[in-house]
């Protein structure tokens, strides 16, 4: 009777997956196993070892995916004393994790936390949540879905992966609501009731664990209707190819800041102005990034702050303020975090230059004097006035000193350019008016715009 029963849960996991997706999970684990035919698929048992021969994930993952495989108890089966993973093992662990309700769920990451029953510390959370991040990291460059992003053209992805697990950490609240911080939080104990809500609350957990079956293990990998949320975890990257320029983001910060965009917007991002390309000047960065549509500027001070903002509508040079409350303000290193609209004004992005009776510069929230983050026009210098945090976005000063110098900046346009912006094809006013052209030439000024012109890219940046 124990084996009917038990048969039975079996069967009604295998129940979850299309025909197709059954056929996906049965060759994973022959795969795993390292058996093929219908024998392995009966009999199959995939080991501890052979799991770790697939490169695609880092050991420390593996051994995780391991864990959670072997917690899921087969009544009446002896398979506890053996290394193996049995088939069964293996089907309600996927079936949990990639069709589950949080219930299931949980108890299965409970396990990839700590192999031993009860209350998890936060040390192990966090240790889990690095590998977890680390992994999708390793897993999309392994697999080449970082769509023209990779580890030379951004930056060291190592300082990210612990800056977003202490983001998505802090989001960790006991039962009574507190949310310890700090070495206290290292050392607090937290029970299943708690890591549920954590995980209900925190999306990216799930979307991280499905990236890393999914794509590490190579399971229902191509179904497209299983993998509307990762799709667009990474954005397509264009503009960077062949530059030879390091952006100031770095990976998990671009999964991240990519997340909190507007949903239309989070495909695709453009690289319009670069302070290393492009130069530091004020009227270059003007000349690059008006009427271009939504866009994110990113900007390092001297002493390796990394902090910026979202601008949700094109920006333009007037003295009034633009924008409306889905703009946001950022931080990226030492520490990363998103701060959105409080709705006590709409001084949410400001750009002005040669006027004699408004501030000269780009501002985001706050107000004149006191922007939450604010480039001068007398490019180089900036500020980040936030006594104790900016009005408009609630966000703390975001540069190391309230007055800051500029190291370098660099503005993506986000989602698809505006059509007035120029698709392909698109010509410099240089090819456009001829006149202007030869008014350039006699005051001398032809060679210098020539070199300005942008090189024309393909749209297959991502193969």
């Amino acid at each position: 009777k124990m084996g009917n029963a038990e048969s039975s849960a079996y069967r009604n996991h295998l129940s979850r997956f299309l025909p197709e997706e059954q056929a996906d999970i049965d060759g994973v684990f022959d795969t795993l196993s390292g058996s093929s035919g219908s024998a392995g698929a009966k009999n199959g048992k995939a080991t501890k070892k052979t799991a770790y021969t697939q490169e695609p994930l880092p050991e420390q993952m593996t051994v995780r995916l391991y864990n959670g495989m072997k917690s899921i108890d087969l009544t009446g089966k002896s398979s506890g004393l053996s290394e193996q993973i049995a088939k069964e093992q293996f089907v309600i662990f996927m079936s949990n994790l990639l069709k589950g309700n949080a219930d299931e769920k949980i108890t299965i990451i409970m396990r990839m936390i700590s192999k031993t029953e009860g209350p998890v510390k936060g040390k192990q959370i966090q240790e889990f949540t690095e590998d977890l991040i680390m992994s999708v990291v390793h897993v999309l460059s392994y697999r080449n879905e970082l769509k023209g992003w990779n580890c030379e053209n951004t930056r060291d992805s190592a300082s990210g992966v612990k800056a977003l697990a202490s983001q998505l950490l802090s989001e960790l609240k006991l039962a009574d609501g507190t949310k310890p911080v700090g070495p206290q939080l290292m050392e607090t104990n937290f029970d299943q009731g708690v890591i549920e809500d954590w995980v209900y609350r925190v999306p990216q957990i799930s979307i991280f664990l499905n990236v890393v079956i999914r794509q590490g293990l190579r399971v229902l990998h191509s179904l497209p209707d299983q993998t509307k949320d990762i799709i667009n975890l990474v954005p397509g990257c264009k503009g960077i190819k062949g530059r030879g320029l390091v952006s100031l983001f770095d990976i998990p910060s671009i999964i991240y800041i990519n997340s909190h965009l507007p949903a239309e917007m989070q495909h695709k991002w453009h690289l319009l102005f670069s302070s290393r390309l492009h130069g530091e000047s004020f009227s270059q960065l003007c000349g690059h990034i008006v009427n271009k549509g939504p866009c994110i500027v990113i900007l390092k001070d001297v002493d390796g702050y990394i902090f910026g903002g979202f601008a949700s509508h094109s920006w333009e040079v007037k003295p009034q303020f633009q924008g409306d409350n889905r703009c946001f303000l950022f931080s990226v290193s030492p520490s990363l975090a998103v701060y959105t609209y409080t709705g006590y004004n709409d001084h949410y992005m400001y750009l002005n230059h040669g006027q004699q009776t408004m501030p000269n510069g780009l501002g985001m929230g706050g107000q004149h004097g006191y922007f939450g983050l604010w480039i001068d026009s007398d490019y180089g210098k900036g500020h980040s006035k936030a006594k104790p945090r900016c009005t408009t976005y609630h966000s703390p000063q975001l540069s190391a000193k309230e007055d800051f110098t500029l190291d370098a900046m660099e503005v993506w346009a986000v989602g698809d350019l505006p059509e007035s912006a120029g698709g392909k094809g698109k010509k410099s006013i240089l090819d456009v008016d001829p006149e202007a052209q030869a008014l350039l030439e006699m005051t001398g000024k032809c060679r210098q715009s020539e070199g300005l012109r942008e090189p024309v890219e393909e749209d297959d940046d991502e193969d």
